[in-house]
């Protein structure tokens, strides 16, 4: 599916549910996360470890109390 978010979140609602946005409010808040998803997009591959320990596991490990 493709298309700007509102558009993916409109045709999934009717798809699913056969509802249309309630309002204009509700319209504006899907657009509101076409923001949120770009800014993720633009981190995407940026974002590591900067220490020890590197996997994820580990990490949860040192982080116990």
């Amino acid at each position: 599916m493709s298309g700007t978010v509102t558009e993916v979140v409109e045709a999934t609602a009717g798809l699913w549910s056969g509802v249309t946005p309630p309002n204009a409010a509700a319209v504006e808040m899907t657009k509101a996360f076409e923001a949120v998803i770009a800014g993720f997009e633009a981190l995407r591959g940026t974002l590591a470890f900067e220490e020890e320990p590197s996997s994820f596991e580990a990490a949860l490990q040192a982080t116990k109390e």
